[in-house]
């Protein structure tokens, strides 16, 4: 083959040049926002039941004048009945009923809109809370007898929900991060959510995939989740927290001894593109928050998830799927430590970017398996109901 000339050289120079800034403005097309770490200050939810401790439980009743058994017949109520209210355990005194729904039962959640799709089997929900905020979550059941549309398997829920109202992270791809941070979430007003989700049945997964970055309301979360588990009785093995990469967070929640599994929303094995769809990352780079997830593996012995938006021409070129198995297996890792859950992008109204081409998906996918490392297609149910974290939530603002 005969060397390049001066002139094809500068002719393919440009043309990479041209190529980086079509890709970089595609990239940017979102609205550019600010990353907001901390929350702003905003009015403490009323206080419920389950923003205390076992211990304060007890104290509580006791404080009350009632006899410390209650404590544990209230708990088992709420955390192990489908029943919310305190006004229908009747196996309470009445004046202890009411005592405790105006003290310790406050509404902090109130259904605004509900929207289904999959025959039922997706259900969508708006919620607001005390002050007029609004959150979102989605309850998923899969393998339900004669509904075809909700998959094959054995009958399992999933749950979705948010861990903040709006979300600080500013990822120019999703309506949450468009819609800007409002408040953190509440131990009460997580739990709420999944507490609203067993009046449908039984749990299997909970996902902190909803609005909000899990990690940036820590103290919450983790308050939230020690309930989940201890009270509740849901398996830490069946919760999964995500994050766009808060690494010390990362490594704090490795050890809490709450053996969740952790998503890393990636999008992207480089930083020049990450920087531009997961903003945190000029704070984390790529091999910082990689290597968080790494050691959240090696401390816990939990599989991490990498989570990967598949956006048409932006982050789904096939050498960015050998550049992704290279990061993955770098340092020695090798690929038993980590299963990459590729997301067809969900678009949201108004965006450029919508999901990858068929080919090249199954081209992303094929890159990977070829270097060993676990991948799955992630099922797109919901679209219909604006499926995307945030769109019912935007929608209602801009009403």
């Amino acid at each position: 083959m005969s060397e390049l000339t001066a002139s094809d050289r500068e002719r393919l120079a440009r043309e990479a040049d041209e190529a980086a800034a079509e890709l970089d403005a595609h990239a940017r097309a979102g609205r550019a926002l600010p990353v907001v770490m901390k929350a702003p200050k905003a009015a403490k939810p009323p206080r419920h039941w389950a923003d205390l401790k076992a211990s304060e439980r007890v104290d509580a009743v006791l404080a009350a004048g009632l006899p410390k058994f209650r404590a544990g017949q209230i708990d088992r109520h709420f955390f192990k009945s489908a029943s919310d209210d305190p006004h229908t355990w009747t196996d309470l005194p009445t004046a202890v009923r009411t005592q405790l729904a105006d003290t310790y039962f406050p509404t902090l959640i109130a259904p605004l809109r509900v929207q289904t799709a999959d025959e039922g089997t997706t259900i969508k929900t708006l919620w607001r809370l005390h002050d007029g905020n609004l959150i979102e979550s989605v309850l998923m059941r899969y393998g339900v007898p004669g509904i075809a549309s909700s998959g094959p398997g054995r009958q399992r829920s999933t749950l979705c929900l948010s861990s903040q109202a709006g979300c600080g992270m500013a990822c120019p791809f999703c309506a949450t991060g468009q819609g800007g941070l409002q408040r953190n979430l509440s131990a009460g007003e997580i739990v709420a959510q999944v507490k609203a989700a067993t009046k449908d049945g039984p749990l299997n997964n909970v996902v902190f995939m909803g609005m909000g970055e899990p990690l940036a309301n820590y103290k919450q979360l983790i308050k939230a989740l020690r309930v989940m588990t201890g009270d509740m009785g849901l398996s830490a093995r069946g919760i999964t927290v995500s994050t766009s990469g808060l690494v010390p967070r990362m490594i704090e929640l490795a050890s809490e001894g709450l053996p969740v599994t952790l998503a890393l929303s990636l999008h992207a094995p480089d930083d020049e593109l990450r920087n531009t769809l997961v903003p945190i990352n000029q704070r984390y780079p790529v091999l910082d928050a990689v290597g968080a997830a790494f050691a959240y593996f090696e401390a816990t012995g939990r599989r991490v998830s990498i989570e990967y938006a598949l956006i048409r021409d932006v982050n789904d070129q096939a050498w960015r799927a050998d550049a992704l198995a290279d990061l993955l297996k770098g340092h020695g890792r090798g690929g038993a430590w980590v299963h990459v859950n590729l997301i067809p992008l969900n678009p949201t109204p108004g965006s450029r970017w919508t999901a990858s081409r068929r080919r090249d998906e199954r081209e992303f996918v094929a890159r990977l398996e070829k270097r060993s490392i676990a991948v799955t297609v992630r099922d797109t149910r919901g679209r219909e109901i604006d499926g995307a974290c945030g769109q019912l939530a935007a929608g209602e603002r801009s009403a």
